[in-house]
């Protein structure tokens, strides 16, 4: 399937404004011409004191309508030209056949065949309005206009310069040859003076703003580029961290668990032939093993999904969150969440649930507290604060920054445009303070 590019399409519009101009000065020719037509055909013309009389003839004895002939002329030729202008913008061979020299050629027929049109017959029209040289200026003036403006679009202001001095040149080089019975060559130069000069002047005006308009559209285009690269790279980079934390969940359910596996078999292996017994003892320790294993596996995957924050909400999901995790461990907790808690973002929700699960999960996991605690509320900035009355931790290790999944809390904070803190000390526990 073929397209129509912008400059065809530009093309096409000027040939139709052409068109829609002629009929338009057609209907005005009538209605002007009307008194000398009903005169010609013998009607009783009233005069009337005051009023402006119709027009004779230039040569009353020329039998019919044949003084008329130059005007049926005149459209006649601009009206086949324009149509065989509309013709040729819609003939993709031929465009593809002349390719860049497409464009160029149909200007010189817009701008050249009104001129050329207007100097051969307008001259020739009978007395009468729009007949003298302001009348030829006229008729031609906005297919000029239309002319101007294809070239400011496409070209540059030093090609609407030449456009307005090639246009005057010609025009001026067919008055200079024809006969126009004493109608006023100067007006015709004046004329043609005060029309470069306009065209100068607008088609600077049409330049500058088109060529605004492209390095906007060009700094948008890059815009976009940039915006499409960003993107990719946040969606990359949101999948790394993603997988990381799915990493760092596995390790702690799945690993483990097939760790503590391996060893308990090992150990049933070494006592199967000394002592049934203990053999027996080892295989209850593992099965137990294998059911936390499982149970905290299938605990990790659902935490993954984050179906609570659609089903429950961001209050509910925290508080579920907290509740399982004690009854898991039977560790006491206490909770102060703000209710009702204001709409916040999804992205902020996740991070908030996300969060908290991972903080409770390093209480259970490495505190050894007996009980921890949960704060949010939301009053221009969303505040989650988490307490545990665990063992903590030296912050000055350097060490500290990588335990317990904190950097993956931390992660999580500043993508969504917050921060992390935490406070912890050897034997006084741990807290974990986010604020968005």
């Amino acid at each position: 399937m073929r397209t129509t590019d912008d400059s065809t399409r530009i093309l096409r519009t000027a040939a139709w404004i052409w068109l829609g101009f002629l009929v338009a000065m057609a209907l005005m020719d009538f209605a002007l011409y009307t008194p000398q037509i009903q005169l010609l055909l013998g009607d009783t013309i009233r005069f009337q004191p005051g009023l402006p009389n119709p027009p004779l003839p230039l040569n009353p004895q020329q039998p019919g309508h044949s003084i008329f002939y130059p005007i049926y002329l005149y459209y006649f030729a601009n009206g086949l030209t324009a149509l065989f202008f509309i013709f040729f913008t819609h003939w993709t061979a031929v465009r593809e056949r002349f390719g860049g020299a497409f464009y160029p050629l149909m200007l010189v027929v817009i701008s050249a065949a009104p001129i050329l049109i207007s100097a051969s017959i307008v001259p020739r029209f009978p007395q009468g309005p729009l007949s003298n040289a302001e009348g030829m200026a006229l008729r031609q003036l906005p297919i000029l206009f239309v002319a101007l403006t294809l070239v400011a679009w496409k070209y540059q202001f030093i090609h609407v310069i030449f456009f307005s001095l090639a246009v005057t040149t010609f025009e001026l080089g067919l008055i200079a040859v024809n006969s126009f019975e004493n109608r006023g060559v100067s007006v015709y130069m004046f004329i043609a003076i005060i029309r470069t000069i306009s065209f100068v002047a607008v088609g600077f005006f049409i330049s500058f703003l088109v060529s605004r308009l492209r390095e906007q559209r060009e700094s948008l285009r890059e815009a976009n580029a940039n915006l499409t690269h960003y993107a990719s790279t946040l969606e990359q980079l949101t999948v790394s961290r993603e997988r990381n934390r799915l990493a760092r969940e596995l390790h702690d359910t799945v690993a483990h668990s097939l760790t503590a596996l391996s060893v308990s078999l090992e150990t049933v292996k070494a006592y199967f032939d000394i002592d049934r017994e203990k053999t027996r003892e080892m295989i209850e320790i593992s099965l137990e093993a294998t059911r936390k294993g499982v149970d905290e596996t299938r605990r990790a995957l659902k935490a993954l999904r984050s179906s609570d924050l659609v089903d429950l909400g961001l209050r509910l999901a925290v508080k579920k969150a907290a509740e399982s995790a004690a009854s898991r461990f039977g560790l006491d907790f206490e909770l102060d969440l703000q209710d009702p808690m204001p709409s916040l973002s999804p992205d902020v929700e996740q991070t908030i649930l996300r969060v908290t699960q991972e903080a409770i999960e390093n209480i259970t996991k490495h505190s050894q507290a007996r009980k921890f605690s949960v704060h949010l509320s939301s009053d221009g900035h969303t505040s989650l604060v988490i307490q545990d009355d665990g063992i903590g931790f030296d912050m000055k290790s350097k060490d500290s920054t990588g335990h317990f999944g904190l950097v993956g809390m931390r992660e999580r904070a500043e993508l969504s445009g917050g921060k992390l803190k935490l406070e912890s000390d050897k034997g006084k526990g741990t807290k974990v303070a986010l604020t968005i």
